[in-house]
């Protein structure tokens, strides 16, 4: 397991200093924004060459809504996503984080031939695996996100996410699991971790008030464990805010962390 931030939670007036401070504070990993990633490779493989710190992963940044009722907005979506899949593979990404949908559904219900959930699911599932295409060429992952109830009706848990990806039949295409959702959503986040396996391949971490962890009641311990026990070995990257002086509270953070890994 090793430890990544989100590029615009490091302090910073250059990627290369961001990274010079990450490694410093115990990190070996940046996880980057999509939007406009793509003009940014040469920049990134120059400064993560250069550094301990690699790129970890990359989070959303397409355009458009994959699930969106004009099919205009799904291309767009599904087209960005494909070359952030490239953008991934040319920076030695993990993969791409890839969140279907926030909010409601926007598809009509259909009933009783479908209703709307059940046409999302349908149609994610073929995204997916074209995707997933993409994503093995670039020998990198299509990472899909579940997210707590407030944020999206669709994938909410990490069984949704898993089921959708065993569904698309490809390898490719696997979870991500982020602990701030996993508070709400999750009876047991160790439990749901183990029972997800192999399909997790990236983590996001922030505690239950989606501060550093440390400053709410998730007992990130267990879930370290589980992570552990299922063979994880990848990025697990800082999703939140940061409540003070990012050179104070980044070091304190990692420390922290690092004493609840078994």
């Amino acid at each position: 397991m090793k430890l990544a931030c989100q590029e615009g939670m490091a302090p910073g007036a250059t990627l290369s200093e961001k990274l010079d401070n990450l490694a410093q504070w115990g990190y070996e990993g940046i996880e980057f924004w999509g939007a406009g990633l793509g003009e940014r490779v040469k920049e990134i493989n120059k400064a993560c060459g250069a550094s301990p710190v690699k790129a970890s992963t990359i989070c959303a940044g397409y355009p458009g809504c994959p699930l969106d009722a004009d099919r205009a907005e799904r291309d767009k979506a599904i087209s960005g996503a494909k070359d952030l899949l490239k953008v991934a593979g040319d920076i030695g990404a993990v993969g791409l984080i890839f969140v279907p949908i926030f909010g409601g559904p926007r598809i009509n219900d259909l009933s009783p031939l479908k209703n709307a959930v059940d046409l999302e699911l349908a149609l994610l599932t073929i995204y997916a695996g074209e995707l997933g295409e993409v994503a093995a060429a670039n020998k990198t992952f299509l990472l899909l996100e579940p997210l707590n109830r407030y944020e999206t009706h669709l994938l909410c848990r990490l069984e949704q996410g898993v089921a959708v990806a065993k569904a698309c039949g490809n390898p490719a295409v696997r979870i991500m699991a982020d602990f701030f959702h996993m508070s709400i959503e999750e009876p047991h986040i160790e439990e749901s971790l183990r029972e997800a396996g192999e399909y997790v391949q990236h983590v996001h971490l922030a505690d239950s008030i989606r501060w550093l962890p440390g400053y709410g009641h998730t007992d990130f311990a267990p879930g370290f464990a589980a992570l552990k026990q299922i063979g994880f070995s990848n990025y697990m990257a800082l999703e939140c805010h940061i409540p003070g002086d990012p050179a104070v509270e980044l070091p304190k953070c990692a420390k922290y962390l690092k004493k609840q890994m078994p």
